[in-house]
């Protein structure tokens, strides 16, 4: 099992929407619940980017062009993290990851990949 499980990736027409799902595997439930958690993606040809955050307290941070669109949340008891990306774009292209940068700031999985056809 990955320390960090990324899934719900897939091919997705222009509009449509789709729910990507992030478990932590390793994290006991009280270690989770006090970590921030993030989202980031990496497209063809470019770097890896932010995608949005989300603290401890359900605070959330989102790239400026994604507000609106991406909406990130929390379920602390499954250990969990989820983005529900609404009205895709085929510049949303790109493959998703997960990341604990307090918990585990070193750690990149291989991530779900998200289509979205021109």
């Amino acid at each position: 099992q990955a320390t960090l499980r990324e899934s719900g990736g897939g091919l997705v027409q222009p509009g449509g929407s789709l729910r990507l799902s992030c478990t932590v595997s390793r994290a006991i439930l009280s270690s989770f619940s006090g970590a921030t958690m993030a989202w980031y993606r990496q497209a063809p040809g470019k770097e890896r980017e932010f995608v949005a955050s989300i603290t401890s307290g359900g605070s959330t941070n989102y790239e400026n062009s994604l507000k609106g669109r991406f909406i990130l949340s929390r379920d602390n008891a499954k250990r969990t993290v989820y983005l529900q990306m609404n009205g895709l774009k085929p510049e949303d292209t790109a493959v998703y990851y997960c990341h604990a940068p307090e918990l585990y700031p070193n750690y990149w999985g291989q991530g779900t990949q998200v289509t979205v056809p021109s």
